[in-house]
């Protein structure tokens, strides 16, 4: 247990510590670790995970750290896996936020900061795909992304109006009942 448990925390922290741009940025690297290298999701769960995580309060990379903590070692997995998330970022953060202030509008720094950002615009766009492929497998699939893409883009409307208008649709195209296991 003990091993699994610095399994967790040593795995999230390397998330964390390499993941520039926050939880969507991360999904990638969430999705090798938890899927491939440890085999410890499906790529199912960690659809419906990530699914879960945008919608609950709360960072989408600390949700997901939390909910599979839990999953593989109970409160201790969670405490572990959370704690690995948040704590590269606390100390990095900590440690150049003056740094960065002081040198902002040096040249190289500029720099520095623009490839970030095209690197996480990358990133994004790669667990956007990735997620593509595996959760939209029909028209009905299709219908609900051009709706969200449309209701955002061209309607302006917020997008977590979007996210329950599209758990509704669900409801309706897949004829979900409203039930809960376990209730």
């Amino acid at each position: 247990m003990t091993v699994l448990l610095f399994k967790l925390l040593f795995t999230y922290a390397k998330m964390g510590l390499f993941t520039f741009g926050g939880g969507y940025a991360m999904i990638p690297l969430m999705e090798k670790e938890l899927i491939q290298v440890h085999k410890w999701l499906s790529m199912q769960e960690f659809m419906d995970i990530i699914a879960i995580a945008e919608v609950t309060p709360g960072p989408v990379a600390v949700n997901c750290a939390t909910y599979v903590g839990y999953k593989m070692a109970g409160v201790w997995g969670a405490a572990f896996a959370t704690i690995g998330v948040v704590l590269p970022s606390f100390v990095i953060v900590i440690s150049i936020a003056s740094l960065f202030l002081k040198y902002k509008d040096t040249p190289s720094v500029k720099a520095v900061s623009k490839g970030l950002r095209a690197a996480v615009t990358a990133m994004i766009a790669s667990a956007a795909l990735s997620m593509a492929r595996a959760s939209v497998v029909d028209v009905r699939g299709i219908v609900i992304v051009g709706l969200v893409v449309l209701g955002i883009f061209k309607m302006k409307i917020h997008p977590i109006i979007c996210i329950f208008l599209a758990a509704i649709l669900g409801i309706v195209l897949w004829g979900g009942a409203m039930s809960v296991p376990g209730l």
